[in-house]
């Protein structure tokens, strides 16, 4: 059982640096405020989920160590996970907001379609 938390653990902090980094070169590269904020977005929920998720497993696999302080790890991870599910959506919809209300006009392509 343990090897198998240990497995699941690094498949899923690998899965979260990889939306990292794919979310980080989506930053970069993408044209305009707007995209840029998808990509941030998706780097919050998904990056950071997968992160927390391989964490968690490895808060798991401290009760088989019989740490005792294994459940206050896996309960306040479960929390920072929450606030972020609520303050990534709602900061990125702020953001894009101010962006609409300062005048930043969303990007187009040379051939005028959206």
């Amino acid at each position: 059982m343990e090897m198998v938390l240990e497995v699941l653990s690094w498949i899923s902090i690998c899965g979260g640096l990889f939306f990292m980094l794919v979310g980080t070169i989506g930053i970069l590269r993408l044209p305009d405020v707007y995209t840029r904020l998808h990509a941030a977005g998706m780097t919050d929920t998904m990056g950071a989920g997968f992160l927390i998720l391989g964490l968690c497993f490895q808060a798991i696999s401290g009760m088989m160590h019989d740490h005792p302080s294994w459940w206050t790890v896996l309960v306040r991870l479960v929390l920072i996970y929450a606030f972020l599910l609520f303050t990534s959506p709602i900061a990125t919809h702020a953001l894009a907001r101010a962006g609409l209300a300062g005048g930043v006009e969303p990007w187009t392509n040379e051939r005028g379609e959206g």
